[in-house]
This record gives C-alpha cells, sequence and structure tokens, in this order.
C-alpha cells in the first residue's frame, strides 16, 4: 500500500518540478495527404495534400513531453538565425516552453525533418540539416550561456538529449556535470553514436539496443539478461553512472544499477510509429528520477510512457491522462 500511494503522489508531483533540456533541436514537418494511385512518371505514389504541420522536434519534443506531464521545461540550445529559426522560436512561445537558453546561430541552418505521410503510413523522409559541430567560439559561447541557464533556473534535473547534431560536445558536457554536481542536481542522458563514451557523473544514461551495440562494439541477445548486465557494468565502470536504462523495442527495457539489473517487458501495442518514443522514455524517466522513485518505478512508468506514443502517428508527446489512467493500473 505504502508503494502505492507513492506512486500516485508521484504522478502529481510532476507538475511541481522543472527540468532543464540540452541537446539537438529541429523542426518535424509532416505533410498528410491521401494515395489513390501510382505517378505515371516513376513507380511512386502521388500524394494529394490534405494538410502541412510543424512540430518541435529532436531535444525539443523531449521539452513538449515535460510539458505535457505537468513539469516546467527550459531548452537549451543552438539553431539557425534564419526564417526556419524564427518559427521554432516561435512555436517553443506557443507551447510555453521555457527559451531563455537557446541560441540563434547565423552559422547554422535550422534542421527540418519533413515526413511525407500517405493514407496513414510514413511513404518519405526529407532531411535538411547541418550536423557538424559548432565552432569553437560557439560552442564556448553555448557553454557558457548553458551554465548560466542553470545558476539563473535552479532545474530539479537537467537532461542530455543527444542527436549527433553537433550542438553537444565533450567540454560541454564536462562543465555541465561539474555544475550540477555542486548544485546536487540529477543528470539524465539520452546518447547517441558521438558522444557516446564522453558521459561521466550522471544519473541515468538511457542508451537504446542498437546505440549500446555501436557505442560498446559488443553484439549481444536483447533478451539476455546476464549478458545486459554484463556490458552495462564494464561501461559504467568508471564513469561514475548511477543507473542504465536500456530500451529494447518489444522486449520492454532493462534498468541496472550496475550490480544487478532485470527486463521489464513491453506493454502489448498496436504499433503505429516509433518515432519520438526515446524522447518520452527519457522525460517520463528523468522526472520519476528527480521524484525520487526506484529504478525499477523509473522503468515501468517510462517503459509505459514509450509505448503509449507509439501508437500514434508521428512525433507526438505522450497523452497525460492516459498515462496517469494506464500508470495507477501497474499499481493496483
Amino acid at each position: 500500500m505504502a508503494q502505492q500511494e507513492k506512486m500516485k503522489d508521484v504522478l502529481k508531483a510532476f507538475s511541481g518540478k522543472k527540468a532543464l533540456v540540452i541537446g539537438d533541436v529541429m523542426t518535424d514537418e509532416y505533410v498528410f495527404g491521401r494515395v489513390d494511385r501510382i505517378s505515371p512518371e516513376a513507380p511512386v505514389p502521388v500524394v494529394n495534400i490534405i494538410k502541412r504541420e510543424s512540430r518541435p522536434g529532436g531535444a525539443a519534443n523531449v521539452a513538449v513531453n515535460l510539458k505535457a506531464l505537468g513539469a516546467h521545461a527550459v531548452l537549451c540550445s543552438v539553431t539557425g538565425d534564419d526564417m526556419r529559426g524564427h518559427e521554432f522560436m516561435e512555436m517553443l512561445r506557443a507551447r510555453e516552453i521555457g527559451s531563455s537558453g537557446m541560441l540563434l546561430s547565423s552559422e547554422r541552418s535550422t534542421t527540418v525533418k519533413t515526413r511525407i505521410i500517405g493514407n496513414n503510413h510514413q511513404l518519405l523522409r526529407i532531411d535538411d540539416e547541418i550536423a557538424n559541430d559548432l565552432s569553437e567560439l560557439t560552442r564556448k559561447l553555448f557553454t557558457a550561456h548553458c551554465i548560466e541557464t542553470i545558476k539563473r533556473e535552479n532545474p530539479d534535473v537537467i537532461i542530455f538529449e543527444d542527436y549527433d547534431k553537433g550542438v553537444i560536445s565533450k567540454s560541454l558536457i564536462d562543465a555541465v556535470t561539474t555544475e550540477a554536481i555542486t548544485k546536487n542536481i540529477p543528470v539524465t542522458v539520452d546518447p547517441k553514436f558521438r558522444n557516446f563514451g564522453n558521459y561521466s557523473n550522471v544519473s541515468l544514461f538511457k542508451p537504446n539496443f542498437g546505440e549500446l551495440l555501436a557505442g560498446t562494439g559488443t553484439k549481444i541477445n536483447k533478451r539476455d539478461t546476464i549478458a545486459l548486465q554484463q556490458v552495462a557494468h564494464e561501461f559504467m565502470q568508471g564513469k561514475n553512472i548511477s543507473l542504465m536504462m536500456i530500451t529494447l523495442s518489444d522486449a520492454g527495457v532493462f534498468i541496472t544499477d550496475g550490480t544487478k539489473g532485470e527486463i521489464i517487458a513491453a506493454h502489448v501495442r498496436d504499433i503505429s510509429d516509433v518515432s519520438g518514443a526515446g524522447d518520452t522514455v527519457i522525460s517520463v524517466a528523468s522526472l520519476s528520477l528527480a521524484c525520487g522513485l526506484s529504478p525499477k518505478q523509473v522503468a515501468m512508468l517510462a517503459n509505459l510512457a514509450g509505448g503509449l506514443v507509439c501508437e500514434e502517428i508521428g512525433v507526438v508527446p505522450v497523452n497525460a491522462i492516459r498515462f496517469a489512467e494506464e500508470a495507477s493500473k501497474l499499481i493496483e
């Protein structure tokens, strides 16, 4: 009963938390249409457009998820000082996401991912981006800006959302984690390949299974708990990583403190689109960690939320009402 009451309190406590998200941002653009025929010019479907829609993506989608769960989200990133960049900033304001940590740079163009959806199926994705590392000057400016934002906002948790687009660097990671330690702020990480081995002194490290294999150079079965534990333990050693959570798609998630771990099975879902599920997982895991939940509770809630968004088409935040309803069933 005590655990049940604590879990219910945590779902309400999400709304009292402030999270700072640092990472690569982009605009997710959707072109929805109907397909009735194949083009006479090439063997491709002809999409008759019904509507267009733009949403904040990448690290911004983490902020959108946090906001949907009732938390206050502040975003730190670098985007282009261009038309798309200003449109992106307007999207943040419309969603009441804190943008004081944003930098607009003439050195960058704003990343846009355009998805063509026909008859409720993604037919094509077009990426328009610059994924190079920030210049030395912009990197130093952004690092200082992040530290100033942390001091000003005093968040309950800091989230690194890495999409390998060049915004995150080892020097930024080191500066932020050092500042977080002095303020006793937990740091969580959703990594990609470029900086995979550069994270240390963090509270939660959350790769997916493919990223784990690429980042550690290993080949194991995702349902082999013993092998997962061994790989996680070896990676966590010497990096001062408190928890590691590996998302395993249809097999669920694996959570470990470095000495013992377990797989939390996936919920049976009618999967429509896995886009953005990792953003939802790290959002819920980070808030759960900030609320003081146990590793198993963190994994259970994050696993549930990730499954829920996979039922939707496109990158969308978790539905807070449905999430709360299904979370309560986990502890009944």
